[in-house]
């Protein structure tokens, strides 16, 4: 058994997810469970998206330890509710809206490539791929359009209840936005693992799902030519997929 199935099977096994929640949303459950399903991916933590009041301290020491959680939920929300969570904060208290995550462990480079692209059509610009020093290759699925706003310091709160209504609705916006990208990747998803791929390409032949891929990142290279000339006609096709060295 290669190494990445035994993985795969350990955590599945297991049941873990390493999210704060130790768990799949119901929320983007069908869709985790797709992808697992596929022999190429096992997914390792996930979020399908909250919005959430979190307590602190200044000190950043005492922050990472302790970490509270006024209010959170992963639909919308209600000014009622962040004014509530608010009345719990004994020093600050931060206002956030945090997009759909998702960490997946990939078989190989070809695959996290394909689910690379998936993301970032489904409008997750911020993905990306990430190679271990051990060759564990993870492809974690973001996005931009987060909110962060800083509403108690100190025990005070610094802003007024229609200011609060206020960030409520664009957060509530956020999240149907959010909610929309998670759909458009669970559809890009069942597209791409319902075209075969061979098993293991030979003489550096990839799968016709793989060669998707290439030829839709030829197209972005020659169009970054004709707009700016710097990039060549021959330019490496992956030359705009950052590969970041970590140690997972």
């Amino acid at each position: 058994m290669d190494t990445f199935r035994m993985r795969k099977e350990q955590r599945l096994q297991a049941g873990t997810d390493r999210s704060r929640a130790a768990g799949v949303d119901s929320a983007i459950s069908g869709l985790v469970d797709r992808l697992n399903q596929s022999d190429r991916y096992c997914s390792t933590s996930s979020c399908s998206g909250r919005v959430l009041l979190l307590g602190g301290s200044d000190q950043v020491e005492v922050q990472k330890q302790n970490c509270p959680w006024l209010f959170v939920t992963h639909q919308k929300c209600r000014k009622e509710d962040v004014i509530a969570g608010l009345q719990k904060a004994q020093d600050n208290a931060v206002f956030k809206f945090e997009p759909f995550v998702l960490h997946v462990q990939c078989r190989k480079m070809e695959d996290a490539q394909l689910l690379h692209s998936v993301a970032i059509n489904s409008g997750f610009r911020n993905s990306g791929i990430t190679v271990g020093k051990k060759g564990k290759i993870m492809m974690a699925v973001r996005s931009t359009h987060c909110l962060e706003v800083p509403l108690c310091h100190q025990g005070t709160v610094l802003v007024s209840e229609e200011y609060i209504d206020y960030l409520v609705q664009v957060a509530n916006q956020k999240m149907e936005e959010n909610q929309k990208r998670i759909e458009r990747f669970y559809s890009g998803l069942q597209s791409a693992l319902s075209v075969p791929m061979s098993p293991e390409p030979l003489d550096g032949n990839v799968s016709t799902a793989a060669s998707v891929y290439t030829r839709r990142r030829r197209h972005r290279t020659a169009k970054k030519e004709r707009g700016n000339g710097e990039l060549t006609a021959h330019s490496d096709c992956e030359s705009d997929l950052s590969f970041l060295m970590g140690t997972t």
